[in-house]
Formats: structure tokens, sequence, C-alpha cells
């Protein structure tokens, strides 16, 4: 049966562990140079509404790496720029490919292209979530602390796709999570009342010093995402005391490390002194995000 990637909530705790672990063992076999090519006739179709450096990157050279090819479509590049239905697209598109990622705007698009195509389907970003971008940053707090339960987690600024996609990351394996977001810039209330109604440890206020106090690992992210230019001057207001700077850090775990997907603007919401300081670790993070996607490459179409 084939499976799909829309939410981190499609995968279980052990499958996720799971993944984690094969990550880590790729990323130890590409050091060495031995990339198996587990997916040697394999192609996957990428499908990018939204510009993109790391998902595009990662996933075109992951699969190289494994062994297969990609197809690019850009934003224009196929019929559905000319209004061709989601279902038509996922069930042609089936039959020339083995997997599809897609980067675009909202949910509702990733829902309805697994529903038509019988091949495996990634969210590669929505409005919503951003699984692929959460399950490597888990690889690498699981790098840094050689676990990923037992830690205070913080989320820091917009209640966004990132946020979500950390809430769902906590639902599954059980991590303190305290998220502070600026009033009316809440992360999806569903996901919330799912976590008191599991008795999740996931906490909610607009407080960035609570939500650091102690915590080994600080989350933040732009203030207005891709769709959002127009709102940039009402958020900076609203974000500016949720900058991640030397105060802030100031307050976590002096062990803690500091993540950020990036692009990052330094200025607004993480200051440069702490993206370069010796707490970041971003370029982890990112590198991370290539053999992540090699583990669920792998186990998506179906190579082990």
């Amino acid at each position: 049966m084939k499976r799909d990637l829309l939410t981190i909530l499609d995968l279980s705790t052990a499958e996720i562990m799971q993944l984690l672990g094969r990550a880590a063992a790729l990323k130890t076999l590409h050091k060495k140079g031995r990339d198996p090519k587990p997916l040697a006739g394999k192609t996957l179709a990428l499908i990018f509404d939204k510009p993109s450096t790391r998902t595009r990157v990662s996933f075109e050279a992951g699969i190289a790496h494994l062994g297969g090819t990609t197809i690019y479509l850009g934003r224009t590049d196929s019929q559905l720029s000319r209004n061709e239905p989601i279902a038509d697209t996922a069930r042609v598109l089936a039959r020339y490919v083995d997997g599809i990622v897609i980067r675009t705007f909202g949910q509702e698009i990733v829902v309805e292209m697994a529903r038509y195509a019988d091949i495996p389907v990634i969210n590669g970003l929505t409005d919503s979530h951003h699984p692929c971008q959460v399950l490597s940053d888990l690889q690498t707090v699981q790098e840094r602390f050689g676990r990923v339960t037992d830690l205070k987690i913080a989320w820091i600024g917009d209640g966004n796709n990132m946020a979500n996609s950390w809430i769902t990351a906590a639902l599954r394996l059980n991590f303190s999570l305290y998220l502070a977001c600026p009033p009316g810039y809440d992360p999806d209330p569903a996901l919330m009342e799912q976590a008191r109604q599991l008795g999740r440890p996931i906490y909610l206020k607009d407080d960035p010093v609570w939500a650091v106090q102690d915590a080994q690992v600080i989350n933040t992210d732009v203030w207005a995402s891709m769709g959002q230019e127009g709102e940039a001057r009402e958020r900076q207001q609203a974000f500016l005391p949720y900058q991640v700077n030397d105060d802030l850090l100031r307050q976590a775990d002096p062990q803690a490390i500091v993540l950020h997907c990036l692009p990052a603007h330094r200025g607004e919401e993480i200051t440069g002194e702490v993206l370069e300081g010796p707490q970041a670790a971003v370029w982890d993070q990112a590198e991370n995000r290539l053999h992540l996607q090699k583990a669920l490459l792998e186990w998506l179409l179906g190579a082990v």
C-alpha cells in the first residue's frame, strides 16, 4: 500500500525514529563516499508553486545520491497553471514517475494530489505544514543531544507552518514544546486542542522569555512568510519583542542550540550574532534536509 507524507501525523512514533536512524546512517555513508543506489531507475516529480533553495536542491541531490532522477515543474511549467484539475495531473503523473514532491500554498492541494495519485506524495511545504523540515530538525536535535525526547524545545515567533509541524512532532514524540507567539498569530487551534485532549506537554503563551527558560532547543522563523509580504510592516511591529538575540539566549540552557529553517533575516527574527554564534546549529540543520529526505525517499518509494 502506498504511503504519503502530508503532515508528520502521517507517521507513527516508531516510523519517525526509524527515519531518524536511517538518515544518520545515510549521512555517515555519504561522508565516506559510499552512497547506496536503491533508487536506480526511480524518478521523482517536483511540483513547485513557491521558490526554493533547500527543498529543491536537497531532494534533487538526495535522489541522485540514491541513483534516481528528478523532473522539476515550476509554477508555469505544467498544465496546472492553465487550470487543469489537480486530480487529472495526479493521475497522469502517477503513470510517469514513482513519487511526487509538491511545494504549494494550500494544504488542500497536497491532500487532493495524494488522493488521486497512486504513488507517494510528499509535502515539500504548504502554508499549514512543513514536515520534511521539522523531521530533519529532529535529526539535528538527536545529533546534538543523543535523543529527541526528555527535552524542552521552544518555538519563538509566528504560529506558522513550522510551528504547526513542531506541534505534530511533539504529538508523536511527547517532548515538551513551549510556543511563544504574538497575540493573533497563534498556531493551528485544532492542533493545540488535540494536544490538550491527549495531555501532551505542549504550551502556548505570548512570552518569549517564558518559552526559552532552560530550553535546550530554540527555534524561530521569518516574521513574514511567502505570500505575506504585504503584511511585513505590521508584522515587524508585532514581532519585534520576539527576536532571538543574546539577551533571550541567556535565558535558555547554557548548552542550548538555536535552529532556523532559513532563509534568515538578520536583525529581524534573529540577530547576526546569534545566527553566526557557537550555539547556532542552522548549517547542520540545513545539511540534514538532504539525509532525512534520502531516508524518506528510500522508504516511501518502496526500496526498503
